[in-house]
């Protein structure tokens, strides 16, 4: 049985953000609101609670994984961005974006592409997420709150609780956050290409 809790999203509650993360340090997996939508999260390192989130979500080993940081400086540590990316990452966050990456050396290779080596990561602009993050002083491994066969993510708490309280560790309510998932932008080549229009402005990489 998952514990639910009620998070003001402007405003969270610092001993709420201090026992949601102390579950994520005991290897829980989590339903949290972002700025896009909810999503499931994990640690980085923790292997079994990877797992758990790609089987709520039935992916794959191809599927690109997003980690979720604090800030441009925090996403450097996890991925290879050159001149051209970083200001593209720069007019772009925090918000509802997620970029694909080549992965450094402090990446496991769990969360990579098996093939290209790639990982996906993102800044959202989120109060409790910014909470979270600063309390937890890492990424958090994340992935769209989207059930197979569902056309879009879930956007009610409530209805996240009946269909997951016994698959996660934590709900977290802090409201409507939005149906739309991320834009995903790849910075693998010399032109970034949109794979997935979303929340985020897709007209932002197609003059750069």
């Amino acid at each position: 049985m998952s514990q639910f809790f009620q998070i003001h999203p402007d405003n969270p509650q610092p001993r709420l953000i201090r026992q949601a993360v102390a579950i994520l340090e005991k290897g829980g997996v989590i339903a949290y609101p972002t700025d896009s939508a909810y999503a499931l999260g994990c640690r980085i390192g923790d292997k079994k609670a990877v797992e758990r989130m790609r089987r709520i979500r039935r992916l794959d080993e191809s599927h690109n994984l997003t980690l979720v940081c604090r800030d441009l400086s925090e996403l450097a540590i996890y991925a290879k961005v050159d001149n051209t990316s970083y200001r593209l990452l720069k007019v772009a966050t925090p918000g509802s974006y997620t970029f694909i990456l080549p992965a450094t050396s402090l990446v496991p290779r769990l969360l990579m592409h098996p093939k290209r080596r790639t990982i996906g990561i993102r800044v959202p602009e989120h109060p409790i997420v910014s909470a979270l993050l600063a309390e937890l002083g890492e990424p958090l491994l994340s992935t769209t709150l989207q059930l197979p066969g569902d056309e879009f993510p879930m956007i009610d708490p409530y209805d996240i609780r009946e269909a997951l309280e016994s698959s996660v560790d934590l709900i977290i309510d802090g409201g409507f956050c939005g149906l739309e998932p991320t834009t995903v932008v790849s910075l693998m080549d010399d032109v970034p290409e949109v794979l997935r229009e979303g929340k985020g402005n897709p007209e932002l990489f197609c003059t750069a």
